[in-house]
Order: C-alpha cells, then structure tokens, then sequence
C-alpha cells in the first residue's frame, strides 16, 4: 500500500476514534445541545456525518458511477444546494434519537475505512458535484469528521486540541483551490504556495510545480479553521501576498467537493 495512502488512512481512523471518544459519552440531554452549525443539534451534526459516510461508501463501491457529474449534478445545474439537501436528509432522519444515530454513525465509519482500504487510491469517483480520486474522497471525509467533530467538541464544551492530521487538511484545501474559484466562477492567476506551521512547530510547505504568484503563510489550525468557515481570515494572523492572496483566504474550502 502506498504509504501516503495508508498514513491518510490511519489519520482518518485516529479521527473516528476521537469523535467516538467524545460522543460515547452522551446523555440524552447532551443529543440536543445547540452547535456552532446553525439549526443543527449535536445529534443532527453526527447524523449528517453518518448519511454522508453511507454516501461514501457507495462512491468508495461504484453505486454512484452512473452520475457522472456528481450525484447533485454538475454545480451550475444544481437544483439545490449541498447545504439545502443535506439540512433536508438530516430533518427527515433526526427523530431517530441519539443512541441510534450514534450506532449509525460508528457503523457507517467502519464500513467506509473498509471500502476505502479495499480500494485503489486513484480510482476515480463519483461525490457531489463530479469525479475525484478515491484518495482526495478519504481526505475530504476526514476533513468534514475533524470539523464536525470540532462542532460537536464546541457544543458539549469539550476541548480537543489539534494534531498533525491538520496536514492533510490543509492539504486538501490548497490542492482545491482551482475548485473553490470555480465554484465562485473565478480563476487563479497563477501558482498558490503555502507555508504554514503544524501544531507541534513543523514547517508545513505546500508548492506547486510552477513558481508561485501568490503564497499564504501562518497558523496551519488557523487557515484549517478559516477553509473549514469555521473563522473568517480577518480574525487569525494569517498573511498572504500576491494577486490572488485575499481571494485564497476568503474562498478557500474542504468540504462539498
């Protein structure tokens, strides 16, 4: 196994196992605790964590292959929005209740690590709104757990401190980029570097092949924080210069690719 891959895989885990850690301790009372994810309680913000893990399994198997440009379509003929379709599923299923939504979450993550490690990291397939590597869904999917799992954290007044899975976060957002532009029907000037400072110290640089027009530095959980729009970039010590530095901290993602 590719060992990019695997250590993806291991962090993705190492995810899980600190969401578990959090949410197995739930009371009832707990389930209905208000989140930073407006409209959304900490039993929705798991469940839509659980349907969305389903869904990747599905891509991860190839049930999703037909919808070529994504199973929402293509982003310019959307009929609604992934935030609109995902707030519709989580309000058909919450009544569930938390012990079951909890029991659907850790059997939906399970079953998703699996398809994953069955896999060929760069298989192509089939997510939102078109065709990725299977690689770039398994970092998009421990992305969207680490930020739910910070919603959660924050809404049960648990602290979680950040560790170096963060690299692949920020990763994933640098490496998108040219999606997030797209998605506000703009493009880059040219080439992004990054170089930013993991939670232990490390220098974190991301560069691209060409030299780069524009590059961003600072606090990696920062600008994890600021493309999970968690924080706006005004309020951090992130720096950027170049033609496209401001648009790089106010269009930057992870997630719905």
């Amino acid at each position: 196994m590719d060992t990019t891959w695997s250590e993806l895989l291991a962090a993705l885990h190492a995810q899980h196992v600190e969401l578990g850690g959090i949410v197995d301790g739930c009371s009832a009372e707990d389930w209905e605790k208000p989140t930073r994810c407006e409209g959304w309680d900490v039993g929705a913000v798991l469940l839509h964590l659980a349907q969305t893990d389903e869904l990747a399994v599905e891509s991860a198997n190839g049930a999703l292959d037909g919808f070529e440009g994504g199973f929402l379509g293509a982003s310019e003929r959307q009929e609604v929005t992934v935030d609109d379709a995902a707030a519709a599923q989580v309000d058909i299923q919450r009544a569930a209740g938390g012990d079951a939504i909890r029991k659907r979450w850790h059997d939906a993550s399970v079953s998703m690590r699996a398809a994953f490690d069955a896999g060929d990291p760069h298989r192509r397939v089939t997510w939102v709104s078109g065709l990725l590597s299977l690689q770039t869904l398994a970092a998009t999917r421990l992305s969207e757990c680490w930020i739910h799992t910070g919603d959660i954290a924050d809404g049960l007044g648990v602290e979680v401190p950040p560790t170096d899975r963060l690299r692949f976060i920020a990763r994933l957002a640098w490496r998108t980029l040219p999606y997030a532009f797209m998605r506000d029907e703009r493009e880059l000037t040219g080439p992004v570097a990054m170089y930013l400072t993991g939670p232990n110290g490390d220098d974190w640089r991301f560069e691209p092949d060409e030299p780069a027009l524009t590059t961003i530095r600072g606090s990696a959980v920062e600008f994890c924080d600021v493309a999970a729009r968690r924080i706006d970039a005004s309020a951090t010590a992130l720096t950027g210069d170049g033609p496209d530095a401001a648009d790089v901290l106010r269009l930057v993602r992870t997630y719905a690719l």
